[in-house]
Order: structure tokens, then C-alpha cells, then sequence
């Protein structure tokens, strides 16, 4: 029996041509979700329509298979929904203030369109422009606040570097400017509103979260820094609401029935729960801190929700 989902094997094909190693059995059953005697098929129906593909002996007996550079010609070009999420991943990440990233996404965007050709490229800028119109991501009104890209560059370099930082920065609440802070910079949390680097500080031994738009000079150190042993990211941001940092506490809402659907489609928490009641409303559950933005995130539905937990 043959195996004939074409775009799984389309798929399969571009994996083969973006691999260097090559593409195992195993790397099919899992990327697919299929068995092992599915992926021999969809190894075979591939290997039949592109007898150029190479086979790579590996470790243990295993088989690996690929196709030589530029094998698959214009088959690996991007897709316009591929360029359309590329496009909107720039404008969401210039909407939130983090412009170095734009820029660099906008770049590769660039040199990808530039490889199609002539005609190829006038088609496709009609269709992106009308996309991302229609999308109305990168036009989309909201508050944001302006960053130095030099910082941003900065803070970003230390992290992939693991190096620590000499800054100064003034506290937001306080105005108070705080000259040569030591930081080990872990991550830049970006999002609507608001934008913190969650850091080490060397002053006062534990992790913290610095307003990126308080930082007004920042310098890589040569002393290396590493994140502490076990310490999860995820985890770390789910036990808050928002950005302020408390004892994580059960947490319990009600939405009435007339607005129980609307509040399904919504994920409040990523280790939420949620239960439908006889009468229509809807519960929702979660453990984590951030008492004061849960209150203003809440005030949008007004008397439609009731906080059952925390009393």
C-alpha cells in the first residue's frame, strides 16, 4: 500500500533538503505521528518521485536520508502564508518595541523575496500587502514604549553570550537612577504595554525583574554568568498573572452565561483549567500571583465575572 498524503510528503522532502545529516525513520514516526512501517511508505513514495536522494549509513545500523543542496529547486521557495507570518512576526515584534528584531527579521525577509523572480515578486508583494492589510497587525493603534535599539542589542548579546552587564538604570516607581548595577541577563520579556529583562543582580542575590525603557546605559562585562541550575523559564512566568511577583495563590472565576463563550476562547493562565456549569457559566482555575493586574485585567468584564478565589 502505498502512502499518498501529498503534503506530508512535500513536508518530508523539504526536511530532507534542510537537513545536513539527513532524516531518520524515527525523525518520521515522531515529526508525523505515524508508525514506523507508515514511514518506510512515505520514505519509498518520496525516494520514488526523487531519485536523487542520498542514503547515509549512522550509527548502529541506522539510516539516514537526504537530498544534495538545491536538489528540490523551486519546490524549498516559501509559500505566501510562509511570508505573510514572517511579515506579521516583524510588525508584532515593532509593535511591542523590540526593533532590533524587526529589523533583522525584515532583512531576511527581504534577501528570501529577493531570490524569486522578476514576475514571481510582483505577484507576491500585491498579495503581502493585501494580507497584511487585512491582518491589520502592523497598523493596529496601542501605547508602547520606546526602547534604545543600542540596549536592546546590548542586553540581547549578553544573553546569548552568557556574559554579565554594567548598567544604570532608574527605577520606575521611584525615578531613582541606580549607577553600575551588575546584572546576568536571562531573558527579554516583551508583550503589550510594558517590557522587563528578567536578570540576576548581583546586589541583591536573587532574580529580578528591570524595566527595559529604565536602562540608560548598559555594557557587556567579561565575567561569565549562568542562569541558575534547574531554573525553567515557563515555569518561572506561570507562577504570576502578569509581571508583579507574589505568592502564587488558587485562583477562581466565574464568567456569567451571557458571556461564558466569548470568555472560553480565552487562555488566562497556561496551566489554567475550566468547567461549564448546568446554568451556562463558566469556572475558571489556575494558581499564581499578580493579584492587582488580575483586578485591572478583570474590570473589561465588569459585574460578568465573579472572583470566587481568592475571597
Amino acid at each position: 500500500m502505498r502512502y499518498a498524503r501529498q503534503e506530508d510528503l512535500q513536508k518530508l522532502a523539504l526536511m530532507m533538503q534542510g537537513s545536513a545529516e539527513g532524516i531518520c525513520l524515527d525523525d518520521m514516526t515522531r515529526e508525523f505521528g505515524v508508525s514506523r512501517r507508515t514511514a518506510e511508505r512515505m520514505r519509498d513514495a518520496v525516494r520514488n518521485a526523487y531519485p536523487q536522494i542520498e542514503e547515509i549509513p549512522g550509527d548502529g545500523g541506522r539510516k539516514y536520508w537526504r537530498f544534495p543542496p538545491g536538489a528540490l529547486g523551486r519546490m524549498v521557495e516559501p509559500t505566501l502564508d510562509e511570508l505573510t507570518a514572517g511579515h506579521r512576526a516583524a510588525a508584532i515584534a515593532r509593535r511591542e518595541g523590540d526593533d532590533v528584531t524587526a529589523e533583522t527579521l525584515e532583512r531576511l525577509l527581504t534577501k528570501v523575496q529577493a531570490m524569486f523572480r522578476a514576475d514571481r515578486r510582483r505577484v507576491i508583494a500585491a498579495d503581502l500587502e493585501a494580507q497584511l492589510m487585512a491582518d491589520g497587525v502592523a497598523f493596529r493603534p496601542g501605547p508602547r514604549e520606546n526602547i534604545a535599539p543600542e540596549i536592546l542589542s546590548t542586553l540581547r548579546e549578553a544573553i546569548l553570550a552568557g556574559v554579565m552587564v554594567l548598567s544604570d538604570h532608574r527605577a520606575r516607581g521611584t525615578g531613582k537612577l541606580s549607577r553600575n548595577t551588575r546584572l546576568g541577563p536571562i531573558a527579554m520579556l516583551f508583550g503589550q504595554g510594558r517590557q522587563y529583562l528578567l536578570a540576576w543582580s548581583e546586589y541583591q542575590d536573587d532574580l529580578r525583574l528591570f524595566a527595559l525603557a529604565g536602562f540608560e546605559q548598559v555594557a557587556l562585562e567579561a565575567d561569565s554568568y549562568t542562569r541558575p541550575e534547574g531554573f525553567d523559564l515557563q515555569e518561572w512566568l506561570a507562577e504570576s498573572f502578569g509581571i508583579w511577583r507574589e505568592e502564587p495563590q488558587d485562583v477562581e472565576w466565574c464568567f456569567l452565561p451571557d458571556v461564558a463563550e466569548e470568555a472560553a476562547g480565552y487562555v488566562f493562565h497556561p496551566k489554567q483549567s475550566m468547567e461549564r456549569l448546568e446554568d451556562g457559566s463558566l469556572i475558571v482555575r489556575f494558581r499564581a500571583g499578580g493579584r492587582q493586574e488580575m483586578e485591572w485585567y478583570l474590570a473589561r468584564w465588569g459585574d460578568r465575572v465573579e472572583v470566587l478565589s481568592p475571597g
